[in-house]
């Protein structure tokens, strides 16, 4: 079990997936009860707080849709095994964690078919981007 770095309040959120044009960056917001240079730790569960609604995307033939990134789901690696913040097993950087695009307005195919995208969501990575690299946990 490596160390690795504890995400914090306010620490990036960057999404890749294929197809998704994300124009804008997010940020975390942290519950944790313990703090570290003024800063709240995250925990499990702060990850469902982080939502871009609104971002355009493109799918083979399909054109100008729009729809919301979320995170579905963070991978074992990005939780402490060991310490904890007010109970909870602490958020770290880990590896990329799964990201959901979920279609609000369908894509469509441009006249004459003029189809929308027969798909309601899309799945892809995200990760987080610390803004401290030297506080670390296991």
């Amino acid at each position: 079990m490596a160390l690795d770095t504890i995400i914090l309040d306010g620490d990036e959120v960057e999404f890749s997936l294929p197809d998704i044009l994300v124009t804008e960056k997010t940020t975390i917001k942290a519950s944790g009860k313990t703090t570290v240079n003024g800063k709240k730790v995250c925990v499990q569960g702060d990850e469902e707080s982080i939502e871009i609604p609104n971002c355009s995307y493109i799918s083979g033939p399909f054109l100008n849709g729009k729809g919301t990134l979320t995170v579905k789901k963070l991978v074992p690696a990005q939780l402490t095994q060991k310490a904890r913040s007010g109970n909870k097993p602490m958020i770290l950087r880990g590896k990329p964690f799964i990201a959901q695009f979920k279609v609000t307005t369908k894509a469509m195919q441009p006249p004459p078919a003029n189809t929308p995208d027969p798909v309601p969501f899309y799945i892809g990575i995200g990760k987080f981007i610390p803004g401290n690299e030297k506080i670390k946990a296991t």
